[in-house]
């Protein structure tokens, strides 16, 4: 008896062995592929807090708290069984799916920039809707607008994430995708509010008696507007050097590889000739040859779409 159940437990020591082997490696999975995915998730944050500007205060953390709901069920719904589906019946398709997305962001990148510079074409993200008397109405389409943006944000992340897992089994893939999906919602979420509350945060600081505070709540309500201009600007930066990453990734596997190893062989170059820091400016320079890359594919893709258009 006593031996019987030592070799039980034995059994479930070694089964808790295996399944805290198993948490390891998917936290590690999920870790590498949120990281790969990190581009688009700063684009995400940096496009939903223009969704609430003009609301009430007392609607705003409402409105995201729906708009993070939608988008939890974009991912877990809809995205994570799709890609599971596809991994399973059509692994092929994961990178031709990755670059179109890619040159999606690339061409939303590229338009804004344009925009930017000529004052012309596009339609940003944050887009104002057709007024409406009726705030519950305009409301509804505003977060109706955000969670269909996010569908096409998500797709890009789970999409990143399910190619850095896609020789994994089915149930790693979908545990890592599942978990993907459910930290980047609450990290992107969780920021955003903080964001689109920073300037009444600040003004309840500034009624404070410490004069500290009075000055730190200032501060906070004056660069609320510089704060939303920078992540604009970030966003769009993150969308084109990710969309173009994700090409030259791409066209890299089929063979296409002069692009690539003419990014590869620049950054480590530069890399080398600082040694202090190679590793950042190694980083740095790749990003911005797949930025160059993106902002090129992107600007050939605007110029047809308003070919097309006229």
């Amino acid at each position: 008896m006593p031996s019987g159940l030592a070799a039980l437990l034995d059994d479930v020591a070694g089964i808790a062995k295996l399944a805290a082997a198993s948490v390891d490696d998917v936290s590690a999975a999920a870790g590498k592929a949120g990281a790969k995915a990190a581009g688009v998730v700063i684009d995400d944050t940096a496009v939903t807090p223009r969704y609430v500007v003009g609301f009430h205060p007392n609607r705003e953390l409402p409105m995201i708290w729906r708009i993070a709901l939608g988008s939890l069920k974009n991912k877990l719904l809809f995205l994570l069984p799709a890609a599971l589906l596809l991994s399973a019946f059509a692994p092929w398709a994961i990178t031709p799916l990755l670059i179109l997305g890619g040159a999606y962001l690339c061409f939303e990148g590229a338009e804004k920039v344009i925009e930017s510079l000529f004052g012309e074409g596009g339609h940003d993200a944050g887009e104002s809707v057709a007024e409406s008397d009726d705030p519950a109405h305009l409301e509804q389409q505003k977060v109706s607008g955000a969670i269909r943006t996010d569908f096409i944000l998500s797709a890009e992340i789970m999409a990143i994430a399910l190619a850095d897992v896609a020789d994994r089994p089915i149930w790693t893939q979908g545990t890592v995708l599942a978990v993907v999906g459910v930290l980047v919602t609450l990290g992107v979420y969780g920021v955003v509010a903080l964001i689109v509350k920073m300037d009444d945060i600040g003004l309840h600081l500034a009624e404070k008696p410490s004069a500290v505070l009075r000055q730190i709540g200032r501060g906070l309500v004056k660069a609320m507007p510089w704060l939303l201009s920078a992540l604009a600007t970030i966003g769009t930066a993150a969308m084109i050097w990710v969309g173009g990453g994700i090409i030259v990734h791409g066209i890299e596997q089929y063979g296409l590889e002069t692009i690539p190893h003419f990014i590869h062989h620049t950054a480590e170059v530069a890399g080398h000739a600082m040694p202090f820091a190679g590793g950042a400016v190694e980083w740095i320079v790749g990003a911005i040859g797949a930025g160059i890359v993106g902002l090129a594919i992107g600007a050939a893709i605007v110029a047809v779409v308003h070919r097309v258009k006229h």
